[in-house]
């Protein structure tokens, strides 16, 4: 509709109007909008807020409800003379305002979706969002833990299961041996890392299993060096997940010939403890044997799933 409303005259102002009882703040949808079209110079973003005991939130089409909103617009827009919309009430608020009406699509053919559709069922609709609004909508769950833990086995498992987006560790990308790397290659680990979840966001799921994080490539830095790996703020941005699932080290130690030794991987794992403390990550702890840890972290996934589809309908 605004790519239509945008061809239709010389400047165009998008109003999103904010009641006190939305779930999704004006500054997310503005920039929403903003990042989606930032190829169109003769349009801008505008926000509204609103009471709903003041003004009503409705889309039935009313001339008593319209009149009042026109009264308001009017006030906002003085001077314009067009009103788009793909409502039924754009008649009545453009007669009450009077200026020009142009309707788009009321049936919804082109697109015969609602957002309240989408976001009962994001797996659904996934591919319906736009790059700039999948961001504030996936669900990133990561799988932390030492060295020979399943960690990577696990996320693998888990990425098949949901048929969902597997950001896979950079470390063993960029260091192939736990026992010798330096510490240029942690910082350069730590920004492919988010990199690769950025991308992952854009995938084909709004549910991203991710393997390792931040936390761990800092843990390490202290760990081997004694040192503190300092980051963009933007880089812990795009590790922030939903839900930190946390292997224990009680399973059977394999040594392939990369990893510490089984007593170093004990200590790392006290260190990747006392990291994740230092930064109050809430971490869900799991156990077991291999299929065990499987069904504890699936249950916990579909939990996450669960609390994020009944925060975005409520």
């Amino acid at each position: 509709m605004i790519n239509f409303a945008s061809n239709q005259c010389d400047f165009l102002t998008v109003l999103i109007c904010c009641s006190d009882k939305e779930s999704i703040s004006e500054y997310i949808r503005k920039g929403w909008i903003e990042k989606n079209f930032t190829h169109c110079n003769n349009i801008e973003v505008k926000t509204f807020n609103y009471l709903e005991s003041e003004l009503p939130n409705t889309s039935v089409s009313s001339r008593e409800v319209s009149k009042k909103w026109a009264e308001k617009f009017k006030m906002l827009f003085p001077d314009y003379d067009l009103l788009i919309t793909s409502e039924k009430y754009g008649d009545y608020v453009a007669s009450f305002m009077g200026i020009k009406h142009i309707v788009f699509d009321i049936p919804r053919q082109l697109f015969p979706i609602s957002a309240t559709t989408i976001r009962k069922n994001l797996f659904a609709y996934w591919n319906l969002l736009p790059n700039s609004v999948k961001p504030d909508f996936a669900i990133k769950v990561v799988i932390l833990g030492t060295e020979s833990t399943g960690k990577t086995t696990l996320s693998e498992k888990l990425a098949r299961h949901y048929k969902c987006t597997l950001v896979q560790e950079a470390g063993r990308d960029i260091v192939a041996d736990s026992n010798f790397f330096s510490f240029d290659d942690l910082t350069l680990i730590a920004s492919e890392h988010a990199k690769r979840i950025d991308n992952a966001i854009l995938g084909i799921s709004p549910l991203i299993v991710i393997d390792t994080d931040i936390h761990v490539t800092k843990s390490y830095s202290n760990f081997a060096f004694g040192r503190e790996l300092k980051v963009d703020e933007q880089i812990f941005n795009s590790n922030r997940a939903n839900l930190y699932l946390y292997l224990n080290n009680d399973v059977e130690y394999v040594q392939d010939g990369t990893r510490l030794s089984e007593t170093d991987r004990n200590l790392l794992d006290l260190s990747h403890r006392e990291i994740l403390k230092q930064h109050s990550i809430d971490l869900v702890e799991i156990s077991g044997n291999w299929e065990q840890r499987f069904e504890k972290a699936v249950k916990q996934i579909d939990k996450i799933i669960e609390i994020n589809n009944k925060m975005h309908c409520p």
